[in-house]
Protein backbone atom coordinates (compact mmCIF):
# COMPACT_ATOMS: atom_id res chain seq x y z
CA UNK A 1 0.00 0.00 0.00
CA UNK A 2 1.11 3.50 -0.66
CA UNK A 3 -0.69 5.18 2.25
CA UNK A 4 -0.37 3.73 5.71
CA UNK A 5 -3.58 3.23 7.78
CA UNK A 6 -2.47 5.79 10.41
CA UNK A 7 -2.42 8.65 7.90
CA UNK A 8 -5.78 7.68 6.43
CA UNK A 9 -7.47 7.87 9.84
CA UNK A 10 -6.18 11.42 10.40
CA UNK A 11 -7.95 12.65 7.27
CA UNK A 12 -11.42 12.17 8.79
CA UNK A 13 -13.27 15.41 9.56
CA UNK A 14 -13.29 16.12 13.27
CA UNK A 15 -15.68 18.28 15.35
CA UNK A 16 -14.13 21.72 14.85
CA UNK A 17 -13.17 21.21 11.21
CA UNK A 18 -16.76 20.14 10.41
CA UNK A 19 -18.20 23.45 11.65
CA UNK A 20 -15.72 25.41 9.58
CA UNK A 21 -16.93 23.59 6.49
CA UNK A 22 -20.54 24.65 7.18
CA UNK A 23 -19.64 28.30 7.75
CA UNK A 24 -19.74 29.33 4.04
CA UNK A 25 -23.18 27.74 3.60
CA UNK A 26 -24.54 29.54 6.67
CA UNK A 27 -23.09 32.83 5.43
CA UNK A 28 -24.76 32.33 2.04
CA UNK A 29 -28.17 31.86 3.70
CA UNK A 30 -27.66 34.97 5.82
CA UNK A 31 -26.77 37.00 2.73
CA UNK A 32 -29.76 35.56 0.86
CA UNK A 33 -32.06 36.65 3.69
CA UNK A 34 -30.75 40.22 3.86
CA UNK A 35 -30.38 40.73 0.10
CA UNK A 36 -33.58 39.09 -1.21
CA UNK A 37 -36.11 37.84 1.34
CA UNK A 38 -36.19 40.78 3.78
CA UNK A 39 -36.61 43.55 1.14
CA UNK A 40 -39.33 41.54 -0.60
CA UNK A 41 -41.25 41.13 2.67
CA UNK A 42 -40.88 44.85 3.40
CA UNK A 43 -42.24 45.80 -0.02
CA UNK A 44 -45.20 43.42 0.37
CA UNK A 45 -45.99 44.94 3.78
CA UNK A 46 -45.91 48.48 2.33
CA UNK A 47 -48.21 47.44 -0.56
CA UNK A 48 -50.69 45.87 1.84
CA UNK A 49 -50.81 48.98 4.02
CA UNK A 50 -51.28 51.13 0.90
CA UNK A 51 -54.21 49.02 -0.35
CA UNK A 52 -55.79 48.99 3.12
CA UNK A 53 -55.69 52.81 3.22
CA UNK A 54 -57.44 53.35 -0.14
CA UNK A 55 -60.41 55.68 -0.01
CA UNK A 56 -62.85 57.44 -2.31
CA UNK A 57 -61.21 60.21 -4.34
CA UNK A 58 -57.71 58.72 -4.42
CA UNK A 59 -55.97 58.70 -7.79
CA UNK A 60 -54.39 55.34 -8.56
CA UNK A 61 -52.64 53.22 -11.16
CA UNK A 62 -54.01 49.68 -11.42
CA UNK A 63 -52.34 46.62 -12.88
CA UNK A 64 -52.18 46.85 -16.64
CA UNK A 65 -51.70 50.63 -16.53
CA UNK A 66 -55.27 51.73 -15.81
CA UNK A 67 -55.16 55.27 -14.48
CA UNK A 68 -58.17 56.66 -12.66
CA UNK A 69 -59.91 58.01 -9.60
CA UNK A 70 -61.52 55.75 -6.98
CA UNK A 71 -65.30 56.20 -6.74
CA UNK A 72 -66.27 53.25 -4.52
CA UNK A 73 -64.34 51.03 -2.10
CA UNK A 74 -65.50 47.62 -0.83
CA UNK A 75 -63.69 44.83 1.01
CA UNK A 76 -62.32 43.09 -2.08
CA UNK A 77 -63.01 45.45 -5.01
CA UNK A 78 -62.51 49.10 -5.93
CA UNK A 79 -64.47 51.02 -8.59
CA UNK A 80 -62.16 53.25 -10.60
CA UNK A 81 -63.40 56.01 -12.91
CA UNK A 82 -61.09 55.94 -15.92
CA UNK A 83 -63.02 58.49 -18.01
CA UNK A 84 -66.16 60.60 -17.68
CA UNK A 85 -69.02 58.20 -16.83
CA UNK A 86 -66.81 55.14 -17.36
CA UNK A 87 -66.10 53.02 -14.29
CA UNK A 88 -64.37 49.67 -13.96
CA UNK A 89 -64.16 47.39 -10.95
CA UNK A 90 -60.74 46.02 -10.05
CA UNK A 91 -59.47 43.98 -7.15
CA UNK A 92 -57.91 45.95 -4.33
CA UNK A 93 -54.65 44.04 -4.65
CA UNK A 94 -54.33 45.01 -8.32
CA UNK A 95 -53.82 48.66 -7.36
CA UNK A 96 -50.13 49.22 -8.00
CA UNK A 97 -49.53 52.83 -7.03
CA UNK A 98 -51.21 55.72 -5.27
CA UNK A 99 -50.71 58.98 -7.16
CA UNK A 100 -50.51 62.47 -5.64
CA UNK A 101 -53.76 64.45 -5.63
CA UNK A 102 -54.30 66.45 -8.83
CA UNK A 103 -52.24 64.19 -11.08
CA UNK A 104 -55.24 63.28 -13.24
CA UNK A 105 -56.77 66.41 -14.75
CA UNK A 106 -58.92 65.05 -17.59
CA UNK A 107 -61.45 63.13 -15.45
Amino acid sequence: MLISPAFAQGAAIGGEAGWMGLLPIVLMFVLLYFMMIRPQMKKAKEHKSMTDALQKGDEVVAAGGLLGKITKVTDAYVSVEISANVEVSVQRLSIQMLLPKGTIKSI
